[in-house]
């Protein structure tokens, strides 16, 4: 097996590595962060929570705890990406520091639940949509391709117009968001909402290990910006100042949401909720919060999704350019500069699934998939450190190593908390990764010349 590092060079690379221009600032970096963790999770997903939390300062807790691990995560992934600034984030660091099968596995899982992650969101954004607009499903559906082929067709013409629509969308959406609190705030009668009879008892420990599970599916994306690793300039600067501020602020914006949900809606009717923004809007706008609710999803999802449609087709590249995917996926555009390969391929699953597949988000086998290869990548700057200490570290993780073995715990300890309450999901996330074992060996076997041992 070649060495580890023999991936792409070094972190002391000319300014354009792979064939990728360094178009992003901090700024644009920092957008993109924020638009692509807040999703549609933050409508629904507090619900849940409360639920397997069991009262209103156990799910606060969880929230803030949530934004804490994504906080160390994403401190640590810095000290990677600013080692290794070039594109595929995660999957190049997972090669570096345990080889190219650990890192084969993550591509893989990423290849089945990426598309399908795209697809999933682009039909939220469909369905939304009817409130205005009403259509039969055939409808959604072409208008959810439709919406993918559109930022994929940006995303493959220039960086540089999608990262300034994502910063648009990003800030209006920010800015949205903290608009539905304050008038929640403002307008709501606070006189039966949870907080002002607040159900401070809880389900224990491994109830609050469960409302980690769809609080961690509602930070997930914060590792995604790291694929972009190869487009950022001045990585070592840009990288962890993005990470930083994307999280904090993401987890500022949660947790004043979650707030000014408690302030009007009780927590039992919380609890038993699949729209709490629509529910709590509903309560100081009446049937016109429904429609309000759509447009500020719409808006919400369409956000997130360009900004998975700019993060994701990395990886593949990233993939492609270390010989463990087709050659020609890690082709860049003579003329635009952009993985355009990759995009395609990514935005052609993700249509075919819009048409072949329904989504319920099962957030349970979404988040597992991807969070053992998340726990391994930050343990990589722990053994970096040793298998190669000499090499340059543009940023040093703050905090360490107490930050990256805070972020190592959490993760096992919800993983096994999990295993034990939902054996049987758990075990299939853990299978659909190890299915990629034989797909790796069966690469490989393909790709040793002939009469090779």
């Amino acid at each position: 097996m070649a060495g580890a590092g023999q991936i792409r060079g070094n972190a002391e690379e000319a300014p354009y590595v792979g064939g990728l221009a360094r178009r992003l600032g901090i700024g644009t970096s920092t957008a993109l962060i924020v638009g692509f963790v807040i999703g549609s999770g933050i409508f629904s997903v507090p619900g849940v929570v409360a639920a397997e939390a069991g009262g209103v300062g156990a799910a606060l807790l969880a929230w803030t705890v949530g934004g804490v691990i994504a906080l160390c995560g994403s401190l640590s992934l810095a000290e990677l990406g600013a080692m290794f600034p070039r594109a595929g984030g995660v999957y190049v660091f997972l090669y570096e520091a345990y080889g190219s099968e650990v890192a084969f596995l993550k591509g893989w899982v990423h290849l089945i639940i990426g598309p399908s992650s795209w697809a999933a969101v682009a039909l939220i954004f469909a369905e939304y949509t009817g409130n205005f607009f009403p259509m039969k499903q055939t409808g959604t559906r072409f208008l959810a391709a439709a919406m993918i082929a559109i930022l994929a067709a940006m995303g493959c013409r220039s960086v540089s117009v999608a990262a300034s629509v994502q910063a648009i969308s990003t800030w209006a959406k920010v800015a949205a968001l903290l608009g539905m609190a304050v008038a929640l705030f403002a307008l709501g009668h606070h006189s039966t909402g949870g907080l002002a009879t607040p159900a401070f008892a809880s389900h224990g420990w491994s109830g609050l290990g469960l409302a980690l599970i769809p609080v961690m599916f509602a930070y997930d994306g914060w590792n995604g910006f790291t694929a972009m690793a190869g487009e950022v300039r001045n990585p070592g600067r840009s990288i962890p100042v993005s990470l930083a501020a994307g999280v904090t602020a993401v987890a500022a914006v949660y947790l004043v949401v979650n707030l000014a949900y408690f302030s009007v809606l009780p927590f039992d009717v919380l609890q038993k909720s699949p729209h709490v923004a629509v529910d709590a809007v509903s309560r100081i706008a009446g049937p016109a919060g429904t429609s309000i609710i759509a447009a500020l999803v719409m808006l919400t999802t369409f956000s997130s999704l360009n900004a998975t449609v700019m993060i994701d087709p990395r990886i593949d590249f990233a993939m492609a350019e270390s010989g463990l995917f087709f050659s020609s996926v890690a082709r860049v555009h003579p003329r635009w500069g952009t993985p355009y390969v990759a995009i395609v391929l990514h935005a052609s699953l993700a249509m075919l699934y819009v048409f072949v597949r329904s989504f319920s988000q099962l957030v349970e086998a979404f988040v597992l998939g991807l969070w053992p290869f998340l726990a391994l990548a930050v343990a990589a700057v722990l053994v970096l450190r040793r298998t190669r200490a000499e090499a340059p570290r543009p940023y040093r993780t703050t905090g360490y190593p107490i930050v990256p073995i805070v972020f190592i715990a959490a993760s096992v300890a919800m993983m096994l908390n999990v295993l034990y309450r939902r054996p049987i999901s758990t075990a299939i996330s853990l299978g659909i990764a190890l299915m990629g074992l034989p797909v790796y060996w069966a690469w490989r076997k393909s790709r040793q010349p002939i009469g090779s041992a």
